[in-house]
């Protein structure tokens, strides 16, 4: 036995090195001494010795010969690389250089460094930010009335119209040496939020002029005249902007517009000038029937080499003012009862001068990468601030009304089906709240998080449908019926809309996510890529050998630390955190090393094919997203002090996602075209198999009882919602009420004991109550506690009903009885 024992040092040499990552050189001289010092100590002989110290020799030594290694090793490689490598298009080159990569580079790593996260400053709004969110913002919030919005007028009031403009609400994102707010993407974010809580309408058409669109593109890229003119008058709302991309034939697939413009001469303003004719055709344009300034994406030619050689100049940005003549305007969209302004625009043989390109004649054909950059920065801003909002307000209402709601003669809050949505909606909203404020934070240090905008798009708009339909069965019939009451049913109706919107979630899980997160944040493969195209052969050779050797270092490493904590079931190694949190640090280890293994494998197997399993992509981003959400979250609870009120909303959401990665390894392995590989890999992500579990039931009835009463958990939970108890506010008046719910629970539980004595002989309920107070059952500040509980709570489980000629075709202003919900 002792003959093996060289070759066993070697191989735990070998692995301990891959495990922490040492160099190639530490490695050679680690694994020789491994197998000496060991073989001696193990009495092996002198033969076995040699015979292992020779193979390893054999492998090793040459790797550290740098000439040597490159001749015979890398050159031949090289050229293999660049026969099976795909060529990057050049919208594919432009979109992968556009953003920047944050922490989840560190998360495709395989060996996060959890000291970057955590020394992240904490996102917190400024004093100016906070004032408004105060002020104006929650003046907005109580002039909104959503059921006015949404079906009387299917628009804002004028007055909302007017203060938006006033209070600068479309002016967030330009600097105030234009006029604007210059706000902060975290004060953004709080806005939107708040807003949301009152009305999507309105936090829609707040969101969209400070996300892509005209302000943006005139910040980055606007020439001096077009900024000083355009950024004051959209700072204060004299213009409304909006942004044409989306056409009948190219939504998501933007970089097919069909909508074209050709250089020629043109009349503008009574002078003949050098600009472009356009004719396009759009949809789905969010603030267009209102709009006053138009900025459009088009392809630009110049068959007639006005501007120079080239014929196809390429997508292009432009600014159209409303008064241009043959531009079609005004019809509006109806997307599902929503009230925000949203339709189509359309345009033949329209001439705007070259003045009107966004950035000059200058940026013609620059539009791909301008839009790219700023689409990430948008993105991780307004779709997830109006999901965090949204989820806050259904946490907060769903768990009051569990509470007040009465069935079976207890709280329906307690029953063990209303407390597994409960449970769900509490911690999805943990999660998608942890997520959006990382990814505003991510904003605000200058990044252009272009993977993480696309992780925050898709999994706050999911999850936020899911929220959104445990919120409608918890409320049962109450956010089935439509009215001014119902605070519930129009979230759920207009759900799929975010999904939508800024790239469908079907594509942006499928492409994007991994598409762009595997050569965007993998450290080795986008530097390969230009090594590779290098025109000096020495220099590419030497860059390329450089990468190359320490991707295969990094897929050994990823290798090792997948299999050490898997089967240590990630119990080892160091990570930061309280007594609570570091499981989860050194879980994410793990999960991180299985998914640069995973996706090392199936970039190296697949190559160009992987593009084209969509699938199995969609799977891998799963897990970087999964990754990143539960970083954002741990992120979160450092911020927030430690808060252990807060461990079982953590703990739920963080189970989940430890689920949804377990999964998401699993299908990709049990889908893997190349089945042996697909076996060595399970059994190196999965030693034991499939360990994680969903949250359990314990850990989702606490979740659902800080849901269902007054505590800090639900106070930070809440962070940014509007809870003013006002006329207009349902949600804000129950939430008041629910400390004088609880406090009647003991009172009503007194009142049913003597109801069920037949103390009480009377059948009216405001009666037994009476009765009650007289024998004693009850004091008299019970009983009016009792009565006052009663009443408003038979206000908030009411539902709205209308006479039938109120709701006729053409009605818009009905008026609602409330009836108690059966």
């Amino acid at each position: 036995m002792n003959v093996w024992y060289p070759l066993l040092a070697a191989l735990i040499a070998s692995l301990t090195c891959a495990y922490f990552r040492v160099g190639l050189r530490s490695w050679t001289i680690a694994g020789f001494a491994a197998l000496i010092v060991i073989g001696m100590l193990a009495g092996s002989h002198w033969l076995a010795m040699a015979s292992t110290a020779i193979v390893f020799g054999l492998i090793a030594v040459p790797l550290n010969f740098d000439d040597f290694r490159r001749r015979k090793i890398t050159a031949p490689l090289l050229v293999v690389y660049q026969k099976i490598t795909p060529q990057l298009s050049a919208t594919e080159r432009v979109a992968l250089e556009a953003g920047t990569v944050g922490f989840e580079g560190e998360l495709f790593s395989g060996k996060p460094n959890w000291s970057i996260l955590l020394k992240q400053p904490k996102p917190e709004l400024s004093v100016e930010e906070q004032a408004f969110l105060d002020g104006p913002v929650e003046e907005l919030c109580r002039m909104s009335d959503e059921w006015q919005i949404t079906h009387e007028l299917a628009d804002l009031t004028p007055e909302i119209w007017e203060f938006i403009k006033k209070k600068k609400f479309f002016g967030m994102i330009i600097p105030k040496a234009y006029g604007g707010l210059e706000f902060s993407a975290l004060g953004q974010s709080a806005v939107l939020q708040k807003l949301m809580g009152i009305s999507g309408s309105l936090s829609s058409t707040v969101g969209v002029p400070n996300s892509l669109g005209p302000g943006e593109l005139l910040l980055h890229y606007g020439t001096k005249e077009q900024r000083e003119y355009y950024l004051p008058r959209l700072a204060d709302g004299r213009e409304i902007p909006c942004f044409a991309l989306t056409g009948p034939f190219a939504g998501s697939d933007a970089t097919s517009i069909p909508d074209y413009g050709v250089v020629c001469q043109g009349d503008w303003h009574g002078v003949q000038v050098l600009g472009v004719r356009l004719t396009f055709d759009k949809r789905y344009i969010t603030l267009a029937p209102v709009a006053s300034l138009i900025g459009l994406a088009f392809q630009m030619h110049d068959p007639d080499h006005l501007l120079g050689d080239v014929e196809h100049i390429g997508i292009t940005l432009a600014l159209i003012p409303r008064e241009t003549k043959g531009l079609e305007i005004g019809r509006r969209h109806f997307p599902l009862n929503a009230a925000f302004q949203n339709g189509p625009l359309r345009g033949k043989d329209i001439f705007i001068p070259l003045s009107q390109l966004i950035g000059g004649a200058e940026m013609a054909g620059q539009g791909w990468r301008m839009l790219v950059e700023c689409l990430s920065v948008g993105r991780a801003i307004t779709l997830p601030s109006n999901a965090s909002g949204g989820v806050k307000m259904g946490a907060i209402a769903t768990g009051a009304y569990a509470r007040m709601r009465k069935q079976f003669g207890m709280a329906i809050g307690r029953f063990e089906g209303i407390e597994e949505a409960l449970a769900r909606i509490g911690g999805y909203t943990y999660a998608i709240t942890a997520l959006s404020k990382a990814t505003a934070a991510a904003v605000d240090r200058g990044e252009k998080p272009a993977v993480p905008s696309a992780i925050a798009k898709y999994h706050t708009t999911e999850l936020g449908r899911e929220v959104a339909k445990d919120v409608m069965d918890v409320h049962g019939g109450k956010g089935v019926q439509l009215g001014p009451n119902n605070y519930a049913g129009r979230s759920w109706q207009t759900a799929p809309i975010a999904i939508t919107v800024e790239g469908a979630n079907i594509m942006t899980r499928s492409l994007m996510i991994f598409g762009q997160g595997a050569i965007r944040c993998h450290p080795h493969v986008l530097k390969e890529m230009q090594a590779a195209q290098i025109a000096d052969y020495t220099t590419r050779l030497r860059a390329f050998d450089r990468e190359l050797f320490a991707h295969v270092g990094f897929a050994i490493s990823n290798a090792a630390r997948s299999f050490v904590l898997g089967f240590t079931f990630a119990k080892i190694g160091s990570a930061p955190g309280d007594k609570y949190t570091k499981r989860y640090y050194r879980k994410l280890n793990r999960y991180a090393a299985a998914l640069a293994l995973v996706a090392d494998t199936s970039m190296l197997l697949l190559g160009g094919k992987l593009k084209f399993k969509e699938k199995l992509s969609a799977r891998l981003g799963d897990v970087l997203s999964n990754l990143y959400i539960a970083s954002a979250m741990l992120k979160r609870y450092e911020d927030q002090g430690r808060p252990v009120a807060d461990q079982p909303l953590l703990a739920w959401a963080f189970h989940d996602c430890a689920y949804r990665m377990q999964n998401a390894l699993d299908g990709v392995l049990r889908n893997f075209p190349i089945r042996p590989a697909a076996w060595v890999l399970y059994l190196l992500v999965f030693p034991f198999g499939r360990r994680e579990v969903p949250p359990s039931d314990r850990l989702g009835h606490r979740v659902a009882a800080i849901l269902c009463a007054p505590n800090d958990a639900r106070d930070r939970l809440a962070e940014w919602a509007f809870l003013t108890p006002s006329p207009n506010n349902v949600v804000g008046r129950m939430n008041a009420l629910l400390p004088d719910v609880i406090a009647a629970e003991p009172v009503e539980r007194k009142f049913l004991k003597a109801l069920k004595s037949g103390a009480l002989k009377s059948l009216d309920a405001a009666a037994q109550l009476g009765e009650a107070e007289q024998i004693g059952a009850i004091t008299s500040e019970e009983r009016k506690l009792l009565e006052r509980v009663r009443a408003a709570t038979f206000e908030f489980i009411s539902v709205d009903d209308f006479d039938p000629a109120e709701l006729a075709a053409g009605e818009r202003k009905p008026k609602p009885v409330l009836r108690s919900v059966a």
